[in-house]
C-alpha cells in the first residue's frame, strides 16, 4: 500500500506538505502542489478519508444539490462543477430535489453530517426565501440559479428580469402581440422571469392577458398541458415564451400535434440553449446562459469560503445573450460575441 510518505518522497517534499497539499491548504506554493498531485498520480495512493477527516473535521466532498437534474442546464453546471472541483482536490456528491424543500433539507443535513466540506446548491423558492435553516447548519454555501436572499451567502446568478424581457422584446418587435409565456412554477427563477415578461410588455404599450400566462412544473409533460391549454383557446396566441427547455419541448411537442406551423401560425422562444434547439424545424431562439461559467464560477467560490470562512460574501451576475434563429419569424443572427 503507497503511503503519504512515499508520496513525500517522489514529490521531493515532507509528510507535511502533502497533507497541506492534499487538504487545500493555501500555504503550499503552486508548483509545490503540482508536484504532489502528480506524485499521487503516478503512485496511485489514496488518503485514509476517515482519518483525515478527523483531523481537519472536514471531509473533501462537496455536495451539489439541484432542482431537477433532467434540466439540461443543471447537466451543464454539474459538468463544470464537477471538473472545477476535481482540480482542486474535491470529489462531488450529486443530489437532486425535485423542487421539494423537505428533501433538499434531507440533501444539505446528509451532508453537514458527513463532514462535507461545503455545499453548491439551486435553492428551492421556500428556502431562496428563508434561509433561516441553513444558516443554522453553519457551513459554506454558495447558491446557483437562484439567489439567496440576505447577505450570508455567495451567489451566482444571472439576471432573468432583463434576460426575459429581452427575448419577449424581441417577438414584440417581430410583430407579435398576444404573447403567452409558460413559467417554471417552484422557483424564484419563474417569478423573475415572469417580472421580464410584464416589463417587455409595459414598455411596449401591450397589457398582460392572464388566460395567456401559465405556471406549470418544469417538466416536458406540464409543458405540453399548458401548452394544449394555450392552444384551445377562442383566440389562440400569436406567440409562446417558455422559461427553461424541459418546457419549450413540451410546448413544442404541442405545436407539432396540433399542427401548428412554427413561426407562421405561433411564433416561440425559450431560455437555454441545448444541442435540438439549433436543430429543431425551424431552429429555436433562445436566451443563452453561460452554464458552464455558473459551475466554474460557484466552485470556485465556494473553495474561496472554505479556506476564509470569515470573508465577505458576493455576489457574481453572469451575463446571458439571445441567440435569434427562424423560430420568431427572423432571419437567424448570432449577436457580436
Amino acid at each position: 500500500m503507497v503511503k503519504i510518505k512515499d508520496v513525500a518522497e517522489h514529490a521531493g517534499v515532507s509528510t507535511a506538505t502533502v497533507s497541506r497539499a492534499l487538504a487545500n491548504k493555501p500555504n503550499v506554493r503552486p508548483e509545490v502542489k503540482q508536484r504532489v498531485m502528480e506524485a499521487v498520480q503516478t503512485l496511485g495512493y489514496r488518503p485514509n478519508r476517515v482519518a483525515r477527516t478527523l483531523r481537519s473535521n472536514r471531509s473533501n466532498i462537496i455536495g451539489l444539490i439541484v432542482s431537477d437534474i433532467e434540466n439540461p442546464f443543471f447537466q451543464q453546471v454539474s459538468r463544470a462543477v464537477e471538473d472545477a472541483a476535481l482540480a482542486e482536490g474535491y470529489s462531488v456528491v450529486l443530489c437532486n430535489t425535485d423542487e421539494d424543500p423537505e428533501k433538499e433539507m434531507r440533501y444539505l443535513q446528509l451532508l453537514y453530517d458527513e463532514n462535507a466540506a461545503g455545499v453548491i446548491l439551486s435553492p428551492t423558492r421556500v428556502l431562496a426565501q428563508d434561509c433561516s435553516p441553513i444558516a443554522a447548519l453553519n457551513m459554506p454555501i454558495v447558491a446557483i440559479d437562484r439567489r439567496i436572499k440576505g447577505r450570508l451567502f455567495d451567489n451566482v446568478v444571472t439576471d432573468n428580469k432583463q434576460s426575459a424581457a429581452t427575448v419577449v422584446s424581441h417577438l414584440i418587435g417581430q410583430g407579435h402581440q398576444r404573447i403567452a409565456a409558460v413559467f417554471g412554477a417552484g422557483s424564484t427563477t419563474g417569478l423573475e422571469r415572469q417580472e421580464g415578461y410584464l416589463t417587455a410588455l409595459k414598455e411596449h404599450g401591450l397589457q398582460p392577458i392572464p388566460e395567456l400566462i401559465k405556471f406549470a412544473k418544469p417538466k416536458e409533460g406540464d409543458g405540453f398541458a399548458a401548452a394544449m391549454e394555450l392552444l384551445q383557446l377562442p383566440r389562440r396566441p400569436d406567440a409562446i415564451f417558455t422559461s427553461n427547455s424541459l418546457l419549450a419541448a413540451g410546448v413544442l411537442q404541442a405545436l407539432k400535434k396540433s399542427k401548428i406551423a412554427i413561426p407562421a401560425e405561433i411564433a416561440f422562444a425559450s431560455f437555454d440553449e441545448t444541442r435540438w434547439a439549433c436543430l429543431s424545424d425551424p431552429p429555436v431562439t433562445v436566451i443563452e446562459q453561460p452554464t458552464y461559467e455558473i459551475g466554474d464560477t460557484a466552485t470556485r467560490l465556494l473553495v474561496k469560503r472554505i479556506q476564509d470562512p470569515a470573508r465577505p460574501t458576493r455576489e457574481v451576475v453572469l451575463n446571458t445573450r439571445l441567440i435569434v434563429r427562424e423560430s420568431c419569424g427572423a432571419p437567424t443572427a448570432l449577436p457580436p460575441k
